[in-house]
């Protein structure tokens, strides 16, 4: 089925393959934004939720940030925000309500502001406010412009040292490397010769839980991301060391036949204990649950590795959303969601 290419554009009406394929052109994208006059930044909050707040998982581990640097997924900010933050607020519609209640409340307690969005209606009050803005090309799915926002963070971090020098070039670098990696998922290579039809193949049907190490965890998160949206699939995300602690416990019982696929993202970058734990556990699992699909990122670096995982979970994801006879682009239930909400 996935070789019908008819099939596969007629179900792709929105072209979600295309827009994969050319993500790697995001990573090297200029805002042209001048370096912000901030001084004196002790923390990093970013706001956002989903896709716009997906990037900023890789900046805590790739970006290696030299100040505390959270994540907030809710409406309130933590209590130590203040004149010495560096306040992100991050959402590609710019009408996320959890991400314009965390920038009314970092107004209100004088932090550095920061907006990243495509438009809405905090574009519109970065515009007003004079808050720095990095604006987001329009006309794709949130998900789908996360490579964007990291482009975005990191050209904002590194001018401002809250990120080591030299990132910038090696995301502009592993770009490149990128766009040649892509070549055996796309659509017109046969399912016998594209491994990203291959995995999706195996996935069809089943609820889906993605696993990898720390390192990878950006990844394994995002793929569970794409998963929900592309696919309209239930997946989880779990990470090791953690899962030994409990969640592996939870497959040692019934039913032995579990209506579930396993996806494990291991890196030869994860500290060797790590390592250890997946090929451990495994043994220890045989026969309790499915056995894994293994993903080996390719690349020698950490960043290659962690887009190299991204991308091609990407393919993944869409080729699920075609077996499911599904257009992978829209999400009309969020869309419902917020219309009953906002009555």
């Amino acid at each position: 089925m996935l070789d019908d290419l008819k099939m596969i554009h007629e179900r792709d009406a929105d072209d979600a393959l295309g827009v994969v394929e050319k993500q790697w052109q995001q990573l090297g994208y200029d805002f042209g934004v001048d370096k912000p006059d901030f001084a004196g930044i002790d923390n990093i909050v970013l706001a956002g939720m989903g896709g716009s707040a997906w990037p900023a998982v890789y900046l805590q581990t790739w970006g290696a940030p030299t100040v505390p640097f959270e994540i907030v997924r809710d409406y309130e900010l933590p209590a130590y925000v203040n004149e010495k933050t560096l306040f992100i607020s991050s959402s590609y519609s710019g009408n996320t309500e959890e991400t314009l209640a965390g920038l009314k409340e970092a107004e209100a307690r004088g932090a550095n502001i920061v907006v990243i969005a495509a438009g809405g209606k905090l574009a519109e009050l970065a515009k007003a406010a004079s808050h720095t803005f990095y604006e987001i090309p329009g006309g794709i799915q949130p998900r789908m412009s996360s490579f964007y926002f990291l482009a975005a963070m990191t050209q904002l971090l590194e001018p401002l040292g809250l990120i080591p020098k030299g990132k910038l070039a090696e995301l502009k670098s592993t770009g490149d490397w990128l766009k040649d990696q892509t070549a055996s998922w796309k659509p017109e290579i046969p399912t016998k010769d594209n491994p990203a039809k291959q995995l999706a193949l195996e996935l069809i049907g089943k609820s889906i839980v993605v696993y990898s190490g720390p390192k990878l965890f950006p990844a394994a998160n995002k793929f569970k991301i794409c998963l929900n949206e592309n696919s309209k699939n239930v997946a989880w995300v779990n990470q090791y060391p953690e899962f030994n602690h409990n969640e592996f416990i939870g497959w040692s019982s019934h039913p032995v036949d579990k209506p579930y696929a396993v996806v494990e993202i291991r890196s030869n970058l994860e500290h060797e204990r790590v390592q250890k734990r997946f090929v451990v556990s495994e043994r220890l699992l045989s026969g309790k649950r499915p056995a894994p699909e293994i993903v080996t990122p390719k690349g020698e670096s950490h960043l290659e590795q962690l887009l190299w995982a991204s991308n091609f979970c990407d393919f993944v994801s869409l080729y699920v959303a075609l077996l499911n006879g599904l257009n992978p682009t829209p999400v009309d239930l969020v869309e419902k969601l917020k219309a009953e909400l906002n009555k």
